[in-house]
């Protein structure tokens, strides 16, 4: 099993323990919320650009509700659970494309639960992070106001934000990263070194693609 299945396989286990009006670090989202996202993205992809493209965010959202209204939870955490659209006869593809996308909202659904703590992933897993993060570190950090230095423990230097100007140092283990740079900065484990100030300022602003 890939690392996209896996990481598919716990969310979908997790959806079915909290059931569907459980927070999660998406703003505003319940697990009912991220389940219609997923399926949106994966099987209506006339409507997926909406997530990156602002101009289209309304068509999205209103597809997202249509999803809900269509669907039981039960039923669309089932769609989430079988790779849909390219992904499902694709299964390069479901890996290149979904395994950050699924290890992310996973821990969105965790980290938005009280007592949870990070989890021990496989080193395969975290050196194909580590690969994913060093290469879009200017684009997830491309609105950073300060330059940003990520370190993984152990080894490893990636660059992102402004090239010039004071820089912020961010060290931790390449999945703490990845959820630093896609915005999840509050609830990501790792360490930021600078100036005070300019460290505040990267820990507010707006990350990720």
């Amino acid at each position: 099993m890939t690392y996209a299945r896996e990481e598919r396989s716990a969310l979908c286990d997790l959806f079915d323990q909290l059931g569907p009006e459980a927070p999660t670090l998406c703003t505003g989202w319940s697990t009912y919320d991220l389940a219609a996202h997923l399926v949106l993205r994966e099987r209506r992809l006339d409507a997926a650009a909406g997530i990156a493209l602002k101009p289209l965010a309304g068509y999205t959202a209103s597809v997202q509700q249509g999803l809900k209204a269509k669907h039981p939870y039960q039923e669309l955490v089932g769609m989430v659970r079988s790779p849909g659209g390219p992904y499902g006869v694709l299964p390069f593809l479901d890996d290149a494309v979904n395994t950050l996308e699924y290890l992310v909202h996973h821990e969105d659904v965790r980290r938005a639960q009280p007592g949870w703590q990070p989890r021990e992933l496989p080193a395969g897993l975290q050196d194909l992070i580590w690969k994913r993060v060093s290469a879009m570190g200017r684009l997830t950090l491309r609105r950073s106001p300060v330059g940003v230095v990520l370190h993984r423990r152990g080894g490893g230097v990636a660059l992102g934000g402004p090239s010039g100007g004071p820089k912020v140092e961010v060290s931790g283990e390449p999945a703490e990263l990845l959820l630093f740079c896609f915005g999840r900065q509050d609830h990501a484990k790792v360490d930021l070194s600078g100036d005070e100030e300019q460290v505040a300022r990267l820990r507010s602003a707006v990350l990720g693609i």
